[in-house]
């Protein structure tokens, strides 16, 4: 048990079970070479951080010996993360993405992503889903699923929420895009928890629009989030605001969306689906402003997880804290700002970045 009963956890700890982008984070800044090797995606930053916070989690995954699916494993492990699902096969290559991190002329955080070798230009692996086949094998497997999140369709990711939902999980789905529009289109007949972004619902807005989630999550940038569904008080069509949280300094804002859904699903989903329908609209309101806490003490650090490597629990307790209790009197803090994305065609034969051309000697794309 915590210090601090916001970050405690039932005993036995509660089972998470999550697919979708499990990726290898590579964190290069201006001028540098990589400064951090991390697991990253919006499934394995969730995945890790209920580690971190006394889960029990299971990422399903096709990681599968290349050298960057054993630097995600061993990132897993560190954390505390239950890896007998992670490896189903058939393998793939693990999924590799550039974090470029650097500051605009106003000094603000500049995110870039890219899905390019910086050394040569050469294209890095991309998303696989987990096969239907191993996801029936993975599901036979699963006991007491308290939440299952995904962030891609695929029909094994609908396999295991259909399992998971049917044990009493909590199912959680945080899209990026549509995919398959019918496979989209089950997912959300399956969900309870849909949260996205704003910059990211226009792929998909028609197909929302009649979804019908215990809870309806769409997070705008500075601005904080907006909620609504049975949960709430009033119309259960009735949308909600909650502000961001200030943060004294922001460093990086790429993966705040991640903390502030591990955050969420840490305080709403220890009961699974039935310990979520006892909650009043008092305590869910209590729970997004912990996430959005979360979200803004990440911002403190330059990459999506880098600050748990930097401090420790107890720092991290005591500073979130901190900050729900500094939001009751918000003063001259900087606000959150959303990630500036850079974008870069996937050429295979693309100029190397000026990082790159100026830092660095041609090698394979397996250098990673």
């Amino acid at each position: 048990m915590s210090n601090n009963p916001l970050f405690d956890v039932t005993t036995p700890a509660p089972h998470a079970i999550g697919t979708g982008l499990i990726a290898l984070d590579v964190i290069v800044k201006r001028g540098s070479e990589p400064s951090g090797r991390w697991t990253g995606g919006t499934c394995g930053n969730v995945m890790s951080i209920l580690s971190y916070m006394g889960w029990g989690s299971y990422p399903v995954a096709r990681l599968n010996g290349d050298d960057a699916s054993k630097q995600v494993l061993a990132d897993f492990e560190r954390w505390g993360a239950r890896l007998q699902f992670a490896e189903t096969e058939p393998g793939a290559e693990t999924p590799i993405v550039i974090h470029k991190i650097r500051q605009n002329a106003a000094g603000q955080a500049v995110h870039g992503f890219s899905l390019n070798c910086p050394y040569c230009g050469a294209f890095l692996p991309t998303y696989r889903a987990v096969l239907a086949s191993a996801a029936e094998r993975v599901a036979s497997k699963i006991k007491n699923p308290k939440v299952f999140f995904f962030d891609r369709v695929s029909r094994g990711a609908l396999i295991l929420a259909k399992e998971c939902a049917d044990k009493g999980a909590l199912i959680v789905f945080e899209p990026s895009g549509v995919g398959e529009p019918s496979l989209f289109l089950e997912a959300l007949a399956l969900t309870h928890i849909l949260k996205y972004s704003s910059e990211r619902v226009d792929n998909f807005r028609d197909l929302i629009a009649q979804a019908r989630p215990l809870l309806e999550i769409e997070t705008i940038g500075k601005d904080g989030l907006r909620y609504r569904g049975t949960k709430t008080s009033g119309k259960s069509k009735a949308w909600h605001r909650l502000d961001a949280h200030k943060a004294a300094s922001v460093k990086d804002t790429a993966g705040a969306g991640d903390w502030c859904t591990a955050g969420l699903i840490h305080r709403v989903g220890q009961g699974g689906l039935e310990g979520f329908e006892r909650i009043g609209a008092d305590s869910l309101s209590q729970a997004l402003n912990f996430g959005q806490a979360l979200a803004a003490w990440t911002c403190g650090f330059e990459g999506a997880r880098s600050g748990i490597y930097q401090c420790s629990k107890k720092t991290f307790q005591a500073e979130v804290a901190a900050i729900l209790d500094r939001s009751k009197s918000q003063s001259s803090e900087t606000e959150l700002q959303p990630p500036v994305v850079e974008q870069q065609q996937r050429q295979p034969n693309a100029k190397r970045s000026s990082v790159a051309a100026r830092t660095r000697t041609p090698r394979a794309a397996c250098c990673f």
